[in-house]
């Protein structure tokens, strides 16, 4: 990456957890970690771990040069609570289609 800036992603096992309003909309084990220069580790799910019935599309696009346009999902009463990458950067390719949440609860393996 260029000026110091990196990114790594890498198979998780940590105990990943996200609830809405009382109700579990995604429960993994295995995380892809995505660890980004200046930022927090950010855990991406894999879609079969998530409620997706619970997500609504945005319209919502956002570009980072690094990881390519990430789209946007809804959980009832919180816009664009939700991202993901359908088609990354080959540098973070491991994060394709997962699901990666603003508020999510992480226990360490």
């Amino acid at each position: 990456m260029t000026n110091g800036h990196r990114i790594t992603v890498e198979q998780g096992t940590d105990h990943v957890r996200v609830v809405h309003d009382g109700q579990v909309v995604a429960e993994s084990r295995r995380p892809v970690l995505l660890r980004e220069t200046g930022y927090p580790v950010r855990h991406y799910l894999p879609p079969e771990d998530v409620r997706t019935d619970l997500l609504t599309p945005s319209a919502t696009t956002t570009y980072c040069p690094f990881k390519g346009t990430a789209s946007y999902w809804s959980l009832p009463g919180t816009e664009d609570a939700v991202w993901a990458y359908p088609e990354p950067k080959d540098a973070v390719a491991g994060i394709k289609d997962h699901f990666c949440f603003y508020e999510a609860e992480v226990t360490e393996a």
